[in-house]
């Protein structure tokens, strides 16, 4: 992330800060929270399937497909200005966090309506809201005073004192991100059990969504900590369940050869064996 202009006037400083991609991208995280509890209103007054509401939805997964467009496209970007000959296989391609996002965005937008799944894109917009404020928003409106302490950072450039917004937003993210990426795994988890039971009824689409979620749920397995753990955690809680001597022999059989058969597909889809080893852990954007 380029740093934030400090020179010129406010005016001139906002104006070089909106002209980037990253001020975009800044938006329409910001879009998508606003469009996202738009929607939530009138989903708590019923009226989810209002005119309104169906817009702000829809506007929603557009300001969430063109995020994460943005740092695809500046990944890609990078990646040519520094000469690099090979892009990356399209396996590779698929592994990147960013690229799964944005077809899952693209996903949602032209699927029928599931509000459960805003919630993790909402979640995300969060702390890039609060993170890009922090870092480039603020310092453009109030760049950093040099301290009246005497003496330089160890870098020899003169001390300077941030603003109390900005490190009250920092602690913030700072406390809450880890639970928060607890949360959006758990969530990504409940909304494949959503689409399940929509398959399982035969809602119009349903097993195909499944099948789409089902592969970017098990890449989000392979990539995220916060996944993985959810996962253990449910899995303990369900192991613990079958071992009351209540539940019935056929019913524990049952849950141990869904677990086989999970862990023997997860096995045969690890995408690490496919790209080159081990990814190294990412961000989504």
């Amino acid at each position: 992330m380029a740093p934030p202009p400090s020179a010129g006037s406010i005016s001139q400083r906002m104006m070089q800060l909106v002209q980037t991609l990253q001020f975009g991208w800044f938006v329409g995280h910001l879009t998508l929270l606003f469009c996202a509890a738009r929607y939530g209103l009138s989903y708590i007054t019923f009226n989810f399937y209002s005119r309104f509401a169906k817009f702000s939805y829809r506007t929603a997964f557009i300001a969430a497909a063109a995020t994460y467009g943005i740092v695809v496209y500046k990944g890609y970007r990078a990646r040519a200005r520094a000469g690099s000959r090979q892009q990356g296989s399209a396996l590779a391609l698929v592994a990147d966090e960013n690229v799964q996002y944005l077809v899952m965005a693209l996903v949602w937008l032209f699927a029928r309506q599931v509000p459960l799944a805003l919630l993790p894109f909402m979640v995300y917009s969060v702390f890039h809201v609060a993170t890009y404020t922090r870092t480039n928003l603020i310092p453009t409106i109030t760049p950093p005073q040099q301290s009246a302490a005497a003496g330089a950072s160890p870098g020899g450039r003169p001390a300077t004192k941030s603003s109390p917004l900005a490190d009250t937003i920092g602690k913030f993210v700072k406390e809450y991100y880890d639970a928060s990426m607890t949360l959006v795994a758990g969530l990504e988890i409940l909304l494949w059990f959503r689409i399940l039971l929509s398959a399982i009824t035969f809602t119009k689409g349903s097993w195909i969504l499944l099948a789409i979620y089902t592969v970017f749920l098990r890449a989000r397995y392979s990539q995220s900590s916060f996944v993985q753990g959810a996962v253990s955690q449910g899995t303990a809680r369900a192991d613990a369940m079958m071992a009351n001597q209540s539940t019935p022999p056929a019913v524990r059989q049952g849950w141990e050869t869904v677990k086989g058969l999970v862990r023997q597909a997860a096995d045969a889809t690890d995408i690490n064996r496919y790209v080159g080893g081990n990814q190294p852990a990412k961000k989504a954007q």
